[in-house]
């Protein structure tokens, strides 16, 4: 068993595909480590999330984050929900993609049962989730909602009547994800400075460990690097380290395929894309959690330890314009909360009493030193 067990590790398969083809990109290594169906690290029975995970999230935070979004989303979704319901339409949606184990959606969810039944009445909840198994986990947390709740393996299957055979169904309503894009595989990319162009990292094995291999340049990484201006060509030094993720930016663009009105919605750590350039970022963003520590060691620990890299939000923002969307804000969480909870506390918004519980939540996630910071938050609308 411990034999069959070892065999089935995130690790062997990357050994047994570099052994068959040679050195492998970085977003194959992490596409394996993380979401290996069978074995990948968020295929985990285990918590990843909380105090006795290897990260936090805004969510792990408490309910307050998942209030505040409900009471945003309410003010998006009233009046289409309500034009709606006039025309015996189908419901207004809320689509959440890589909702981990649930509890933000319960979250929202709970608040919209006790702050706005009436408008809860005309919402179906959608859930984007390629894994059964955190499928199971999801619905097990949302049971209370489960005649609300629809889940879908892909972006594809969203929108529309789930019985209909529609071939390109689209919605109404809000597309958004917490923290997914940022753990999409991304490839990693060194500056060559006399040749004044980008090279890729692979992975290789090396003394029978996982080791960084510079790959050969291909048609298949040319129209994926990233523009230099020419006065940093010049000063860019060489080895310069970043990634670019074209699994994201396709994400984007698939999702705003799916929305007819409304609006499409990213939480995410993330720079736009000069900061990407900045000169303590010459190692790359990429990094990796265990045990909520950050470690540069993102070759080691396979399938255990959670891996993620910056969200270029330039890059989805140009996406989702050249997807017909229209940029309504892009801004750090801390001024996005700020702003709803402004609204929010307001006597007559229907939030509901504010607590101190919600203060202390309320600080940590706009805080600039936790997470108020880091995270950026992108509104396209259609």
């Amino acid at each position: 068993m411990q034999a069959l067990q070892f065999l089935n590790t995130p690790a062997d398969k990357i050994r047994a595909e570099i052994a068959t083809g040679g050195a492998i990109s970085f977003a194959r290594f992490m596409e394996l480590a993380l979401y290996c169906p069978d074995c990948g690290y968020y295929e985990k029975e285990n918590k990843t999330i909380g105090q006795r995970g290897d990260f936090y999230t805004s969510v792990s935070v408490g309910p307050v984050f998942g209030n505040l979004l409900a009471f945003q989303f309410a003010e998006w979704l009233a009046e289409r929900g309500t034009r709606n319901a006039e025309r015996g339409a189908s419901p207004v949606e809320i689509v959440e993609a890589g909702a981990h184990d649930g509890r933000l959606a319960k979250d929202i969810l709970n608040w919209l049962k006790w702050h706005r039944p009436a408008l809860l009445d005309q919402i179906e909840y959608g859930i984007v989730e390629p894994s059964a198994r955190r499928q199971e986990r999801q619905r097990e947390t949302l049971g209370e909602f489960a005649s609300r709740v629809r889940w879908v393996a892909d972006l594809g299957s969203l929108g529309g009547d789930s019985n209909c055979a529609v071939s390109h169904p689209q919605l109404n309503g809000v597309i958004f994800c917490n923290e997914l894009l940022d753990a999409l595989p991304v490839h990693r990319l060194g500056w060559d400075a006399r040749e004044r162009d980008w090279y890729e990292w692979g992975v290789t094995m090396k003394d029978g460990d996982f080791a960084w291999a510079r790959l050969p340049k291909t048609s298949h990484l040319s129209h994926r690097t990233l523009h230099v201006p020419p006065e940093l060509r010049e000063i860019l030094p060489d080895g310069f380290t970043t990634e670019i993720c074209p699994a994201a930016e396709s994400w984007w663009r698939a999702a705003a395929g799916r929305l007819d009105r409304g609006r499409l919605v990213a939480i995410d750590y993330g720079l736009n894309a000069g900061e990407f350039f900045a000169p303590h970022r010459a190692g790359g963003t990429l990094r990796a959690y265990h045990r909520h520590r950050l470690s540069p060691e993102v070759l080691a620990h396979v399938g255990d330890q959670d891996l993620t890299a910056h969200v270029n939000f330039s890059a989805l923002q140009a996406a989702g314009e050249a997807s017909g969307l229209r940029t309504e804000l892009l801004e750090t969480q801390e001024r996005f909360l700020t702003d709803i909870a402004r609204r929010a506390w307001d006597e007559g918004s229907g939030f509901g009493p504010w607590t101190s519980t919600h203060t202390r939540q309320f600080q940590t996630l706009t805080h600039p030193e936790h997470l108020g910071r880091p995270f950026r938050v992108l509104v396209q609308v259609k």
